[in-house]
C-alpha cells in the first residue's frame, strides 16, 4: 500500500483516523515497530475492528478526532495517517496546527484541490490560509493523485496523498497567534492589496505606507507573512502609551 510506505522510518506511535473496514490498518499492523491508535466514529466500523483486529480492541478509540483530546489520546510525539472525510480534512489539518508540537508527520489522502491547496507555493491562485499556517510547520510533499475509478462507488471529484513533516521551526519570531490572525485576515479580501486587506488592523501610516503593503496576500512567502507580523508588532510597541 503505497499511503502506508509514504510513512517515514521512525519508531514514532501512529494514529489512524477514519480506519472504516480497515482497508490500511491491516497493511500499518504489518509494520510491527510502530504501536497504532484508531480513531473511529462509526459505530458498526468499531465494531467490525475490533471483531477483526482483536489485539487492538483497548486501542480503538470511538469518537469524533475533531472533539479528541490529543494529548491524552497518546503520549509524547506521534504520527498521523489515514483516509480523510472530505469534508472535514480541512479541520483536521487545523486541529494538526493546534497540535503541532506532538504531530511529527501526517500522510493522508483527501479531496485533490485541498490537497494542492495545502501544498501550493506562494504565488499560486489556491495558495491561501491553510497553505501559510501549515508550511510554517511543516514541509509538505504532494505524492501522488488518485483517480475516481480505484473506489467503489467512484466518487466524484480526484483524490491525492499528501505527507506533512515537522520542519525545525520549533517557534516563530513573531506572536504565533497574532500570526495566525494576521494571515487570516490578509486572505479574507485576498484580492484586495494588504493595505486594504489589513486595513482593520489600524496600521500607522508610517508603517501601511511601505511598499510591502502594495502586495496581495498570494504573493507573500511564509517567511515574508512572519516578517510582516513582526513589522507590525513592533509598529503597536513603538505607539503603545507609556
Amino acid at each position: 500500500m503505497k499511503i502506508v510506505d509514504a510513512l517515514g522510518p521512525s519508531a514514532l506511535p501512529v494514529v489512524e483516523i477514519g480506519p472504516g473496514t480497515g482497508v490500511l490498518t491491516q497493511f500499518l499492523l504489518k509494520r510491527k515497530d510502530r504501536s497504532l491508535t484508531l480513531v473511529e466514529i462509526d459505530r458498526d466500523s468499531v465494531a467490525y475492528l475490533r471483531k477483526q483486529y482483536p489485539l487492538l480492541h483497548d486501542r480503538i478509540v470511538e469518537g469524533d478526532f475533531l472533539e479528541l483530546d490529543l494529548a491524552r489520546l497518546v503520549a509524547g510525539d506521534f504520527v498521523i495517517i489515514g483516509n480523510f472525510p472530505y469534508n472535514i480534512s480541512s479541520q483536521i489539518f487545523f486541529k494538526v496546527l493546534d497540535h503541532r508540537h506532538q504531530v511529527r508527520e501526517v500522510v493522508s489522502m483527501l479531496q485533490k484541490e485541498v490537497a494542492e491547496r495545502i501544498a501550493a507555493p506562494h504565488g499560486n491562485k489556491t495558495y491561501g490560509i491553510l497553505s501559510v499556517l501549515l508550511q510554517a510547520y511543516y514541509d509538505i510533499e504532494l505524492l501522488f493523485t488518485v483517480p475516481p475509478g480505484v473506489f467503489f462507488p467512484p466518487p466524484k471529484v480526484m483524490s491525492a496523498v499528501i505527507r506533512l513533516r515537522r520542519n525545525k521551526r520549533e517557534h516563530l519570531d513573531c506572536d504565533e497567534i497574532f500570526f495566525q490572525k494576521v494571515v487570516k485576515q490578509a486572505f479574507q479580501m485576498r484580492r484586495k492589496t494588504l493595505r486594504n486587506a489589513l486595513k482593520s488592523l489600524n496600521l500607522p501610516p508610517s508603517i501601511s505606507a511601505l511598499a510591502l503593503f502594495d502586495k496581495r496576500a498570494e504573493q507573500l512567502a511564509v517567511q515574508e507573512f512572519i516578517a510582516l507580523t513582526r513589522l507590525i508588532e513592533q509598529s503597536r510597541e513603538e505607539v503603545r502609551p507609556i
